[in-house]
């Protein structure tokens, strides 16, 4: 599988909330977001850059309890000229705060699974980036570029956050649909050679990192697949010439229906 080393990650952190901010700058304050239609740019630059420092004290404090979480939030500036150094400083401070000392130190996760919690929260914050890095960009009307090796980390990290010990109890709504039969999704990306194979079981989803026959094949670049999978893009349509479905697309249109996060 496609990994990142924790340089490569720590520097897409901070550009790609750089993207973030230079979209949101061009859509203005009050644009809505096609992509998330509850919130306006303001919206979401406040969520991006509170949540950047909010894991950033997590990790700088080592805070292991999640009853000490951190309960106040940053202060997003009121005027949004200022909206680009705030999130630079963010994005700056939390990747600071992902570095190689703290890797393995005590941190809460709040996957619950394998992962340090420094790790889970790295790569938590870099989806934060690139995702809604795409939802300012659409904001504003712009092209998106993310970059295959990224795209598919995050692949692997959607998979881990939607099959962890936890996302039954923050999302058992999502995690009880997909309970199945034995039915089986197969994503595919053409730009990395990875696979993530998918099979819905009654006591719940797994994954794991393979090829295989499938009742439904999804295939595309990684950047297309991620989108899709966190439903920025639809599965079928003109937006996603280049993802291709073989078999029962009803199954992988019920997948992506029921797996939204809690920051959709």
């Amino acid at each position: 599988m496609t990994e990142l080393n924790t340089e490569r990650t720590r520097r897409a952190i901070v550009e790609h909330t750089r993207r973030l901010a230079d979209s949101a700058a061009a859509a203005g304050p009050t644009a809505a977001v096609p992509t998330a239609p509850k919130w306006t740019v303001t919206d979401l630059v406040t969520h991006v850059g509170q949540t950047q420092h909010w894991v950033a004290e997590i990790i700088e404090r080592r805070i292991t309890d999640p009853t000490q979480l951190p309960t106040e939030m940053a202060i997003s500036p009121a005027d949004s000229r200022e909206w680009q150094a705030w999130l630079s400083k963010s994005a700056q401070r939390v990747a600071a705060a992902c570095s190689d000392d703290a890797l393995d130190a005590p941190v809460f996760n709040a996957a619950g699974d394998e992962r340090s919690g420094t790790r889970f929260w790295m790569y938590s914050m870099l989806n934060e980036a690139v995702i809604h890095g795409f939802d300012a960009a659409s904001a504003a009307d712009q092209p998106v570029d993310i970059d295959a090796d990224v795209a598919a980390a995050l692949i692997t990290n959607h998979f881990a956050m939607l099959t962890s010990p936890t996302w039954e109890m923050q999302r058992p709504t999502s995690a009880h649909a997909l309970r199945g039969t034995g039915q089986t999704l197969q994503w595919l990306a053409t730009d990395t050679a990875d696979g993530w194979f998918v099979e819905r079981r009654p006591e719940g989803a797994t994954w794991q990192a393979a090829t295989r026959h499938a009742t439904v094949t999804v295939t595309g670049p990684a950047p297309s697949l991620l989108l899709t999978l966190t439903r920025r893009l639809p599965l079928t349509g003109r937006e996603t010439t280049d993802i291709n479905v073989d078999g029962d697309a009803d199954l992988a249109q019920h997948w992506l229906d029921n797996t939204a996060h809690a920051s959709d």
